[in-house]
């Protein structure tokens, strides 16, 4: 009798309206790359023929459904069935377990050590909380190495000093890319400071001076979500690039935004007639920009954003840029280096709490804010020593293997985003990680920070109409060769579980439908 409502249930499972599968799924932001369709070399016609051979219909395949399972047995079964009945290839870690009553669920690869994408947010996210609290904030500040006169002429040099502040761009600063440093600039002028005789320097030391994380693919490069980190970052090192159209046949107006004086343009674009546009923007080194091509008479300002070079040099340069906007002449030349001992604090930009900046990065999984946060960790509270991605590997091992109880060696993070294809972990890591922050005085924080199926950010438009609407809350991870989600469901009977999917493998359209049909099968489950 067992078996024959086992076989019933699955089969139930499998059934569901037919409708036609869609063929290619959008990337997220988190990981998104540009696919381009290639041209067809040659294209070859033939007569119709007087006769025509139909073809045979592919069978619709049913889209998975997910079930009700009533007890634990069942919930595995489904789960189960489910992992098995429709990707094609690959391999998949799982594991759910009940943090209510402590007992596993359902285990599939839970010890796999696989690729685990933008999950890896999740440790991040974890180390920040615990080494440096919700409340914690970042601070970018303005000091002079020097006397100060009545007559506002700073004798010395003046100092930009970096944090790893994430937040200094369009996501949390109104009025522009390059409102920032426009603050940062009249809250400076503000001081009393009218001229600098010496240099800008520009403090990044808190961070190592690497840019990219080991493990990212070549292919990132000069993406906006694989752009480089650094303690000194502004707008999340991208700079805007606006083309403006002129009267026909004359040149036309090239501008950054922020400006920066670390960037000169080379700008050969031509105004024609029209209101249509070619052009090309790239970047030639670190410190110029090349825009060039046509742009018609007609189309106004167009804009193009390239991700930048050296993180420093342009945050310096777009302070600099801003400072004499705000009447403020620096004579000297920016300089990259370490803040005097002797230097007195002018002024601070503060960022928003810990607790913020997490619910960003999570929910629209921002690679940069990831990387900034997680080199952060490792400094704490008191801002000591360097932030690099081995001290926070380090920090993390220890929190992982000391606090959380994860073994040694289940988690291998060589960046904080997930974007490096050399990071691994395991289902169970996960899983535990997730119990342990459920139980952790920053919980409350660490669960807002995570998207909510049919609701929020990256799973708005996943498992809608369905019981895990409005309850899941879980953080994806998605790249060319990675499915990933890993969070919370609350089952029908109150249970909180907490659940961890990992595959690794090309059927990624497979592998996320499979996922929403076992987030809303885990919210459905009950027993007594």
């Amino acid at each position: 009798m067992a078996k024959t409502q086992r076989t019933m249930r699955t089969v139930a499972l499998l059934a569901g309206l037919a409708l036609a599968e869609v063929l290619a799924m959008p990337q997220p932001l988190e990981a998104q790359t540009t696919t381009r369709s290639k041209a067809r070399s040659s294209t070859t016609r033939t007569r119709a023929r007087a006769t025509t051979t139909r073809r045979a219909k592919a069978p619709v395949v049913p889209v998975l459904r997910h079930t009700t399972p009533r007890g634990a047995e069942a919930l595995t079964g489904d789960l189960g069935t489910l992992l098995s009945s429709r990707t094609r290839n690959g391999e998949w870690g799982a594991l759910v377990v009940s943090i209510t009553r402590g007992d596993t669920l359902f285990s599939r690869g839970a010890d796999s050590k696989l690729v685990p994408a933008s999950t890896m947010k999740l440790f991040t996210a974890a180390i920040a909380l615990e080494k440096l609290g919700p409340e914690h904030t970042y601070s970018t500040d303005v000091l002079r190495d020097g006397p100060l006169s009545d007559a506002g002429v700073l004798t010395g040099n003046l100092v930009l000093r970096g944090d790893g502040d994430p937040s200094l761009s369009t996501r949390f600063v109104r009025g522009g890319p390059g409102a920032a440093m426009s603050l940062l600039a009249q809250f400076t002028a503000g001081a009393g400071i009218k001229r600098v005789t010496g240099n800008l320097i520009a403090d990044a030391s808190a961070f190592e001076s690497r840019r990219i994380p080991e493990g990212w693919l070549s292919r990132y490069a000069g993406a906006g979500y694989a752009a480089p980190f650094s303690a000194l970052s502004l707008n999340e090192n991208i700079v805007i690039v606006g083309v403006t159209a002129g009267a026909s046949g004359s040149g036309a107006k090239v501008f950054l935004e922020p400006a920066s004086t670390a960037l000169t343009i080379t700008n050969t674009v031509r105004t024609v007639a029209g209101s249509g546009s070619r052009i090309t923007a790239r970047r030639v080194g670190d410190d110029r920009v090349v825009v060039s091509g046509t742009i018609g008479a007609r189309a106004g300002t167009v804009k193009y954003q390239l991700v930048v070079g050296d993180p420093v040099t342009f945050t310096a340069g777009a302070f600099r840029a801003a400072l004499e906007a705000q009447g403020v002449q620096v004579d000297g030349d920016i300089i990259v280096g370490r803040t005097p001992a002797s230097a007195t604090v002018v002024t601070s930009m503060p960022s928003p709490p810990l607790a913020r900046l997490i619910s960003v990065m999570n929910r629209e999984s921002i690679n940069l804010l990831a990387e900034q946060i997680y080199r952060s960790a490792p400094r704490g509270p008191s801002r000591l020593g360097e932030g690099s991605a081995q001290t926070a590997g380090a920090t993390l091992q220890d929190f992982l293997v000391n606090d959380v109880g994860v073994p040694a060696g289940a988690v291998r993070a060589t960046d904080g985003s997930g974007l490096s294809v050399l990071d691994s972990v395991t289902p169970r890591a996960l899983v535990e990680l997730l119990a342990h922050a459920h139980r952790a005085p920053w919980g409350s924080a660490f669960h807002a920070s995570l998207p909510v199926a049919g609701e929020s950010e990256l799973l708005r438009n996943r498992m809608r109409a369905t019981p895990a609407q409005g309850n899941l809350h879980a953080k994806t991870g998605t790249t060319n060769d990675v499915i990933g989600l890993s969070g919370y469901v609350t089952a029908e009977n109150g249970e909180i579980l907490a659940f961890a999917f990992l595959y690794n493998g090309k059927d990624r359209w497979h592998a996320r439908e499979t996922i929403d049909a076992m987030g809303p099968t885990m919210a459905a489950f009950t027993r007594d």
